[in-house]
């Protein structure tokens, strides 16, 4: 049993250091196999993405304005995980913008240049989150950090139903996702599923119908990816992961506010 819950331990460090900036244990290590592994604890390192942004904004807010308090979240998020989601998001806005075949859609991926797509897009995104997080701040503490930890779970695990159900199609040595990108198992993903969408049972009525939207988001996103490039790739993971974020903040406003007929 010890044995068995180092081992989850050590895949969960392993994960997180892939995903963050966190520095972990020197007796991890590290491999190809063991991070195709740990792919089931994707969610689990959203718990921690998302409590240390809630925290940080909880926190900031016993000072600073609301809306201070909701940049200053989302900047700690970002340097936590090095903006590796966003920006597989700015790379997925310039690839499929700008490429009109797999081959130059995968390529423009790879350039580490910045094109106009991907600063648009990642300018949008930001915009929206800010939005959305600053309307659900009168909510209260407890809405708060279960909203925000439930977008980063859930939202990692929309990235792993991507991979749970395309082939990879990216063949190059030099690709950081190539190592996992063998998928994963059902019972893995089943233990995934439970973790991302604890906080949902957490907040209750204003997530219940945050799975199933983001569960949507993750077939379309895939569906997206197999007909204009035959699978996925490392930066598409890292779309779908910043588009299921920003639609569960979506379904919790919604929830909020309610319907408005004018």
């Amino acid at each position: 049993m010890i044995g068995l819950l180092k081992e989850e331990l050590r895949l969960f460090f392993t994960a997180l250091q892939f995903f963050t900036r966190v520095p972990v244990p020197m007796w991890v290590g590290w491999s190809p196999d063991q991070l195709n592994r740990s792919a089931r604890h994707f969610p689990t390192v959203g718990w921690l993405a998302g409590g240390v942004s809630a925290g940080v904004l909880l926190a900031a807010m016993q000072v600073w304005p609301a809306a201070v308090a909701v940049l200053l979240a989302m900047a700690a998020g970002v340097m936590l995980t090095g903006a590796f989601h966003e920006d597989g998001f700015a790379d997925s806005c310039d690839g499929f913008g700008g490429g009109y075949t797999p081959e130059r859609v995968m390529a423009i991926m790879k350039d580490s240049r910045v094109g106009s797509y991907a600063t648009v897009g990642v300018v949008l995104m930001l915009a929206l989150k800010f939005q959305l997080l600053l309307a659900l701040v009168p909510q209260g503490a407890v809405v708060l950090l279960g909203v925000i930890i439930a977008s980063h779970t859930l939202s990692r695990w929309a990235a792993l139903c991507v991979m749970a159900t395309l082939p990879y199609v990216r063949d190059d040595d030099s690709s950081k996702s190539k190592p996992i990108a063998q998928g994963i198992a059902r019972g893995p993903m089943l233990a995934a599923t439970l973790v991302a969408a604890a906080p949902v049972w957490w907040v209750g009525g204003q997530l219940w119908w945050a799975p199933p939207a983001v569960l949507a988001t993750a077939w379309l996103a895939g569906r997206f990816f197999k007909r204009r490039i035959g699978g996925y790739v490392g930066d598409a993971l890292g779309a779908t992961q910043q588009l299921a974020e920003v639609v569960v903040l979506l379904v919790a406003v919604a929830e909020v506010r309610g319907p408005s007929w004018i």
